[in-house]
């Protein structure tokens, strides 16, 4: 394995190796990409106090995210067609994620299936769901994930309609992907990208075909996916979804507080703020400058996570000073897997870990469970001092 110490160094291997319309599906964003871009950069206006000649021994970055163990507060975020960057993707993902002692969230639009992400592991991993129209699909991705043991279901409710983003467009990645002389060309020139393809399996939809109404092969897939997503979604209909589901529920897609508020009546354990990674509405705020506004609406009353821009551990760290009690990767384990693998998801996990403890004791902090902050210097105006 080369010499790792970024998930920079990761990125730059998984470019190489995975085909350009899957590495675009994860490295963009909608329209112009402001807010896929702003989701990281804006980390970076956020500064750290250091500390010194604080005791730094047996330091512990382990906590909890509703109310399971954590070997750190991170989570591997739900990302489509995972087992498209790398043959059986979501299951290596998830075996990576076990060993590691942190939760794996597999997405409904996964190549791997639940049934298959489940025989592969020992341990309870979380579910994530889109809100479809269909209530009969809806109950039974519920029930198979209940039957395979999922300790939580993770709701997407900020995907009614799909942001347009212009690399997917030109690169005809769409479900299932439309294969072009360019796309095909270039698979050519991924040989292990390929040689892993040709000995799996799993290379659909694993959630969706055979399950969903009328969908048994991936030709049929693409007319589904059309019709499927409610956009006539509200929060009655998301009442609906909490019944459905009678274990602990995450309410994904949050980025305005006044919706944080709304989602406290619907029972949800937690909520994620997040803008879906800066793929759904350009020009959003980004994920770290709505936290503190979300804190303040909601953070006493319910359990708040944050996905979207995270590639550090430092960015961990900043994310639970101010407040949130576990963060989510993405596109950072991503770039992991289509890089080398199971091992790739693991050197991206214990890159952000090694961030986060180190700063955290450059912090003065030894336990992540008492990070505020305190840590933080935050210049005015980060959240805005917007016109009414």
């Amino acid at each position: 394995m080369p010499v790792i110490t970024s998930i920079a160094d990761l990125k730059r291997i998984y470019e190489r190796r995975v085909p350009r319309m899957f590495y675009d599906y994860a490295e963009s964003g909608s329209w112009t990409e402001q807010t896929f871009r702003e989701n990281t950069s804006d980390f970076q206006d956020i500064y750290l106090r250091q500390r010194i000649a604080v005791d730094m021994s047996n330091r512990s970055t382990a906590t909890q995210m509703i109310g399971q163990d954590v070997s750190m507060p991170v989570a591997l975020a739900p990302v489509g067609l995972t087992g498209m960057q790398h043959a059986d993707g979501e299951i290596k993902a998830a075996r990576a994620a076990e060993n590691f002692g942190v939760p794996f969230t597999l997405s409904t639009m996964s190549i791997c299936s639940i049934e298959d992400v489940a025989e592969n592991t020992t341990k309870p991993f979380w579910m994530q769901v889109y809100t479809l129209k269909d209530d009969d699909f809806m109950q039974r991705l519920f029930d198979r994930a209940k039957d395979a043991k999922c300790s939580a279901a993770v709701i997407t409710v900020d995907l009614q309609v799909l942001g347009q983003r212009h690399k997917d467009l030109k690169n005809g990645l769409s479900a299932p992907p439309k294969l072009t002389m360019k796309s095909i060309a270039n698979m050519m020139t991924k040989v292990q990208w390929g040689l892993g393809m040709l000995g799996t399996k799993r290379r659909f939809f694993g959630n969706i075909v055979g399950h969903a109404s009328g969908v048994t092969d991936p030709s049929s897939l693409s007319s589904w996916t059309a019709e499927a997503f409610d956009e006539a979604l509200n929060w009655d209909r998301i009442r609906q979804f909490r019944k459905m589901w009678d274990g602990p529920l995450i309410i994904k897609g949050i980025i305005d507080a006044r919706d944080a508020k709304e989602a406290l009546n619907v029972g949800a354990d937690a909520i994620i703020v997040s803008n879906h990674g800066g793929r759904q509405l350009d020009g959003a705020l980004s994920a770290i400058r709505a936290l503190p506004d979300i804190m303040d609406a909601v953070g006493d009353k319910i359990e708040v996570h944050l996905d979207s821009g995270i590639r550090t551990g430092q960015d961990v760290l900043k994310a639970i000073a101010l407040g949130a009690k576990g963060t989510y990767i993405g596109r950072a384990y991503v770039y992991g897997l289509g890089a080398m693998g199971e091992a790739g998801v693991t050197k991206a996990l214990e890159v952000i870990h090694k961030e986060l403890d180190i700063s955290m004791a450059f912090c003065g902090h030894t336990d992540i469970t008492k990070v505020d902050r305190d840590i933080l210097m935050i210049p005015k105006g980060f959240t805005g001092d917007w016109m009414a």
